[in-house]
């Protein structure tokens, strides 16, 4: 529900086009990239007690659950929005100029690679073909945290 909300104010934002309309989506993505993150650092630790689960127990087939709807309804859409918005942050606010704002793309293309490769155990989860352990889940569930990291300092402090 409320991401078809959020959908629908984005539209109405564009077509719409209030007179700080650039406000208007620097406060869409903050909240795209929030909800974006959330699901980034919270489905490496289903993973963590998913690896640990019998496959085919009933714990097991309820961490399938949860994977599959916090991926389809809440990384996927706000990795879009966080894109389509930051595209056009970058687009109208810095005309792609900056060495800080590169950095900060090639940031949020790794972080979006990870979601590629949480995507593809997802789909090993929900097969029963994961043969990482717990500790594999642990140590990729630092990776988005890091990258977030960086990714807040390069927009806060634009060093370059």
């Amino acid at each position: 529900m409320a991401l078809v909300l959020f959908a629908v104010a984005a539209g109405l934002l564009f077509l719409l086009d209030p007179v700080d309309l650039s406000l208007w989506i620097k406060a869409a993505h903050v909240i795209a990239v929030i909800s974006w993150m959330a699901g980034m650092l919270y489905l490496p630790r289903l993973f963590v007690y998913h690896a640990g689960a019998e496959p085919g127990s009933v714990q097991s087939e309820t961490f399938k659950v949860m994977e599959r709807r916090l991926y389809r309804l809440i990384i996927n859409p706000a990795m879009i929005a966080t894109w389509v918005f930051g595209l056009w942050l970058a687009w109208s606010q810095f005309g792609f100029m900056g060495g800080w704002l590169h950095a900060k793309i090639a940031l949020v293309v790794a972080m979006s690679a990870v979601h590629g490769y949480l995507g593809g155990a997802l789909r090993r989860f929900a097969e029963d073909r994961n043969e990482k352990p717990a500790r594999h889940w642990r140590i990729v569930n630092e990776v988005p945290t890091v990258l977030m990291i960086v990714i807040v300092i390069l927009v806060v402090v634009k060093p370059f």
